[in-house]
């Protein structure tokens, strides 16, 4: 019996080196592995300002060339004639063609807000849908750029 005994603790002490052994070397070699990546620069964003308008009523811009065609739009408007009575819209459009690409503002009453747009990079145009305010807008687009000491494209 006491064969027995000692032969199962002798056993035990196998599988215990046996789980050990390849735990102690995968630790091991995790630590000894490649260095952590190091961390990805963020791009800047910069808004270059592409046009400012103003006015009543309907209108459209003078065509505009978004080179990203990320745009960000801050809309106004102010002097309503009568409350609820007030409607502003923007509508993109190719500068080309004249097709309608998106409606970024959709709005009723006096306000003031941002919308954005991604399109693109093209030749742009703004028809304004108005009635009963006056209003004003801005149009900038996005411009993409890494850190300084960093090459963009370089991860």
């Amino acid at each position: 019996m006491r064969g027995v005994a000692t032969c199962w603790r002798g056993h035990h002490r196998v599988t215990r080196a046996a789980v050990a052994i390849p735990l102690v070397w995968a630790l091991l070699i995790g630590a000894c592995g490649r260095p952590a990546p190091k961390p990805v620069p963020k791009d800047l964003v910069t808004w270059k300002n592409l046009g400012e308008w103003s006015g009543s009523g309907n209108a459209q811009t003078e065509s505009f060339l978004g080179l990203t065609g990320a745009l960000r739009m801050h809309w106004r408007t102010k002097n309503q004639a009568s409350k609820g009575a007030g409607t502003f819209k923007l509508i993109l459009q190719s500068a080309i063609s004249g097709r309608d690409l998106q409606q970024p503002v959709d709005e009723t009453g006096q306000g003031e807000g941002t919308a954005y747009a991604a399109e693109d990079p093209r030749a742009f145009q703004i028809t304004v849908q108005s009635a009963n305010l006056d209003w004003s807008f801005t149009v900038e687009e996005a411009i993409f750029s890494s850190p300084p000491g960093t090459a963009r494209g370089s991860r």
